[in-house]
């Protein structure tokens, strides 16, 4: 009786005909040579396999991909690449991903946003969320022969590294589920889609992390200190909060303008570059011009003064202002966007109080309609209570700050300035007593005000000048100006500043000049304590103070 040891194929088995026992080593020697055989199946099944998916995704090929260099020099051949091809091809302009809505479900769009999040649920079916100017939605690739999604596709999305620049072509539809990870409540069917540039796999910021409250930190979630996020400005500004900071600043610009238009006022740009300084003090940056000391404007005050006596009456500015501050603190910049104010005053400087109070009003009423958005995305990192302000603002002159703060137990020096705390303090009991958080200090003491400030007519310690706050904190300083040269060369001196280097600005008054006042105040400081943040270089761009300089 015999036995067929199964090693392999019928064909190679080797019975005992002649009754001899097959030697271990000849048997091992076939065991070898079927295993080798066994894994060349395999390997020509998995090819086969693979062939399949060529084949099948073959035809599929043009609508996925990176986006070619060639692509991206603007050219002006639609069928430069596949890309091309098919952004051209489809005919339709762009939709911004925030108008990505429930009324144009079942529209074909063409959207483009960095790669947020990246999931890969199998072989046949992905989820990309998609950010746009901190707007989210959701896109969904789904092996599809109709709609020509194959698995190929699938793969180059799982391959997609975070904050890459992605192009989408897709059917836009309703969830299946209600959405909850995006800010649009509609998703996008992927038909084709493009990585127009590939991000670093590996980021020095998460904007995810970056993102996160003062709430999710303490409750243990990974988070990133100012300074890395600063270190990273340009990822750190993709945050949702970031991206409606800048709006709302944009936006007090555009009110800012808009008002003072109205009024009459017009807009100039006055030189950086200046001779001598246009404080006084020691916070100037100096710096040297042609063989020649100068410094950087310290504030467009001696310009626009000189733009009115130049008879352009009404005068604003939008711009940068220098200050060589030495203080760390969380609302001061060594650079800050100055909006600067200067006007005729026919009368009396209320006239300028008047101009500060219907201004800001306007501003603060324009944000209210315009930003709620914006509001609500900085209130999911940075929680804050709306602004309280008056129809008409509240001013209150500075003996009558003075004594508020001393019923309340604070001393202060009746003729010197407020510091940070009396500041706060009496921000608290306006707020207590008049229900407002937006409110003027006006006839400040002369000692502490710039060289040009008019004294007060009926006591000469004190000036006509005023201070505004919000929330507080003080954010605009005005007055009327001194437009007597012989007054003004004698305030220049007692302030320390060598009249020589204001020379012109001086001279400017003796040509004749009417009576004249104006303010100024820091844009970053404005959204900063409208939004009740807690430090000003979340509310400037790529901010610059003492200890930074970059990026």
């Amino acid at each position: 009786m015999s036995s067929e040891p199964e090693i392999g194929s019928s064909s190679t088995t080797a019975p005992e005909e002649s009754g001899e026992k097959i030697s271990k080593k000849a048997a091992k020697k076939e065991a070898a040579k079927q295993e080798k055989l066994r894994r060349r199946q395999e390997q020509e099944e998995a090819a086969s396999k693979t062939s399949s998916l060529s084949l099948e995704d073959e035809s599929f090929f043009s609508n996925y991909g990176d986006v070619t260099l060639t692509e991206l020099k603007s050219t002006e051949d639609p069928k430069a690449g596949k890309w091309r091809e098919a952004v051209e091809g489809m005919g339709k302009e762009w939709t911004d991903v925030r108008d990505l809505v429930e009324e144009i479900v079942g529209s074909e769009v063409l959207i483009r946003g960095r790669l947020d999040t990246n999931r890969t649920k199998s072989s046949k079916l992905g989820f990309v969320i998609l950010r746009q100017s901190g707007f989210t939605v959701q896109c969904v690739a789904t092996h599809s022969e109709e709609n020509k999604v194959g698995v190929n596709m699938i793969k180059f999305l799982r391959q997609l590294s975070s904050e890459s620049i992605v192009d989408v072509i897709g059917v836009v539809v309703h969830p299946k589920e209600p959405l909850t990870g995006t800010t649009q409540q509609v998703e996008v069917q992927v038909r084709k889609v493009y990585c127009v540039n590939s991000a670093l796999p590996k980021l020095p910021l998460i904007v995810e992390d970056a993102a996160r409250s003062e709430a999710d930190i303490e409750a243990g979630k990974p988070g990133a200190n100012q300074d890395t996020r600063l270190n990273n400005r340009v990822i750190d500004l993709r945050t949702s909060a970031n991206q409606a900071i800048f709006r709302i600043q944009g936006q007090v610009q555009v009110a800012f303008r808009e008002y003072l238009l109205s009024k009459g006022f017009l807009e100039i740009h006055t030189p950086k570059l200046m001779a001598g300084s246009s404080e006084g003090g020691s916070a100037v940056f100096r710096l040297e011009y042609k063989g020649q000391p100068a410094c950087l404007a310290q504030s467009p005050q001696l310009h626009k003064q000189m733009a009115i006596c130049g008879d352009l009456r009404r005068v604003f500015e939008v711009g940068p202002v220098f200050r060589a501050e030495d203080s760390f603190t969380h609302r001061h910049l060594c650079e800050f966007v100055g909006l600067d104010v200067e006007m005729e005053i026919e009368t009396h400087y209320s006239e300028v109080m008047d101009i500060v109070d219907e201004l800001f009003v306007f501003i603060f009423t324009k944000l209210n309609e315009r930003c709620q958005k914006e509001f609500e995305a900085v209130g999911k990192q940075f929680p804050f209570v709306p602004l309280k302000f008056l129809p008409k603002t509240l001013r209150l002159t500075f003996p009558e700050g003075i004594q508020m703060l001393k019923d309340a137990g604070v001393e202060v020096d009746p003729l010197g300035d407020l510091n940070t705390e009396t500041e706060r303090k009496l921000g608290q009991l306006v707020l207590e007593k008049y229900k407002t958080e937006f409110y003027m200090l006006h006839r400040y003491p002369a000692a502490v005000r710039p060289f040009y400030t008019m004294p007060c007519a009926d006591d000469s310690r004190y000036s006509n000048s005023f201070d505004v706050f919000i929330r507080g904190e003080e954010i605009i300083s005005g007055a009327q100006r001194v437009h007597i040269p012989e007054v003004l060369e004698q305030r220049a001196g007692e302030c320390g500043i060598d009249v020589k280097t204001i020379k012109t600005y001086i001279d400017s008054f003796r040509y004749g000049a009417p009576p004249h006042g104006g303010f100024g105040v820091g844009l970053e400081r404005v959204v900063m304590l409208f939004c009740a943040l807690n430090n000003i270089r979340k509310t400037s761009l790529f901010p610059r103070d003492p200890q930074r300089l970059a990026p």
